[in-house]
């Protein structure tokens, strides 16, 4: 596997594959920065990196996320690669908690449109489809909130490496 960076907190990555919506994309980035996790973003990209709708809902996150842009899959791959690539889908045949997440995973998500298509499903780099339950009838979940259902649980898995101690509540009023 590739030498992974000293992460600050969650050692896995999330892969985004042609993100159209930049709301979508800017609250990961803030998700990224909140559990130490990188983002990646393949291109082509629905907006630009200045769209300010990204910017509002990554807040003042910006900074403290590790963000890359990949021109391609391919050459998201040659750099994240060798690792375990989990491609999410509503028809993965595994939920995202049967997954044992190990540092140095991706996880992929397709466009808000779509979801992954056909032939990126099917490419021999994809370890496994993964899902995230829903009620029947439902389509499917947001870009960022499915990213953030995923990382969540991987960094669960991996005890929440470097999370901030909790903040005592100051005594209710009386």
């Amino acid at each position: 596997m590739n030498q992974l960076p000293d992460f600050p907190g969650c050692p896995i990555r999330l892969l985004f594959h042609e993100p159209r919506i930049p709301g979508n994309t800017g609250a990961t980035i803030r998700l990224a920065a909140a559990i130490g996790c990188e983002l990646h973003l393949v291109g082509p990209l629905g907006f630009e990196l200045s769209d300010t709708k990204l910017k509002r809902a990554g807040l003042d996150y910006h900074d403290l996320a590790s963000l890359t842009v990949h021109e391609d899959l391919d050459q998201a791959y040659a750099a994240l690669l060798p690792a375990r690539v989990f491609a999410f889908s509503t028809s993965g045949a595994r939920t995202h908690t049967e997954i044992g997440y190990a540092p140095g995973d991706v996880l992929l998500f397709g466009p808000e449109p779509t979801g992954l298509a056909a032939e990126v499903l099917a490419d021999p780099r994809i370890t496994d489809r993964v899902r995230i339950p829903m009620l029947a009838g439902r389509r499917s979940l947001n870009l960022a909130t499915s990213a953030g259902i995923a990382g969540y649980e991987a960094w669960r898995q991996l005890g929440f490496i470097g999370a901030a101690a909790p903040v005592t509540p100051p005594a209710a009023p009386r």
